[in-house]
């Protein structure tokens, strides 16, 4: 089966305008993400998802693997969705363009973990870390079946604990926004209409569950925080210089 990744690099971010093509350690911060990708080892290629001509200019200066993607595209699934129109492939890895630091081990679970299953998609989580974490609504939890696969994504803390307070939160997970999906799957998923799950949670995995789809969660200790804020970007730029990382 060959699987590519896809990083979407939108130029229009809103918390920190332009920050795929923000400069860390003498690389855009969207070749960081590109180089830590090609560390997996079960993809055939990785290809970055364009959406204006200066990002794809800036990224043709260290892959040939770009393609102009459409501006107005509501989400990026459905960016990756018109790669893979021209990239044909199996499986398709979706790596966030703001996460220099990305483990790519967890890029060659996800291919191997739609390679043994029949699920549609496969994500990510992780342990709640704090009680603070548990009652973040910006903080998605994720509960599954005895198989790994997602039984439900919510804002709120499942399972609910109806007679204790909770003592062990490492319990409950959370989940960590990283897909991979089956191809056939994904070229179906976008003409499905939003669901009263997915629109109510403002969840869009929530889409694939509610239409019968089965989405396999892989287990991690956790992810490297992207880069969202001016504070993110300092922060990797500081562990780029204190690291020696080239």
């Amino acid at each position: 089966m060959k699987a590519i990744i896809v990083i979407p690099a939108r130029l229009k971010s809103t918390r920190l305008p332009r920050k795929v093509l923000l400069d860390l350690g003498g690389k855009p911060v969207i070749q960081r993400v590109y180089e830590a990708c090609l560390k997996a080892t079960l993809h055939h290629e990785v290809w970055i998802a364009a959406d204006s001509d200066e990002v794809f200019n800036i990224c043709k200066g260290f892959t040939p693997h770009v393609l102009m993607t459409k501006e107005e595209h509501p989400s990026g699934t459905d960016r990756i969705a018109e790669v893979i129109e021209t990239v044909i492939c199996d499986i398709v890895v979706n790596v966030q363009g703001d996460e220099p630091f990305f483990d790519a081990g967890i890029i060659d679970r996800l291919i191997t973990a739609l390679q043994q299953s029949d699920a549609a998609m496969a994500s990510v989580c992780a342990p709640v870390a704090n009680i603070g974490e548990l009652h973040n609504p910006n903080l998605v939890k994720v509960i599954t079946d005895v198989n790994g696969n997602a039984i439900y994504f919510s804002r709120f803390a499942i399972p609910f604990s109806r007679d204790k307070e909770v003592d062990d939160v490492s319990v409950y997970k959370k989940h960590m926004g990283v897909y991979a999906y089956k191809a056939s799957f994904l070229k179906e998923f976008i003409t499905m209409p939003v669901s009263f799950l997915e629109s109510t949670e403002k969840l869009e995995q929530l889409r694939a569950i509610e239409n019968g789809y089965k989405i396999k969660m892989i287990e991690v200790n956790g992810i490297e925080k992207g880069i969202d804020t001016p504070e993110d970007l300092e922060l990797a730029r500081k562990k780029i210089k204190d690291n020696g990382i080239i």
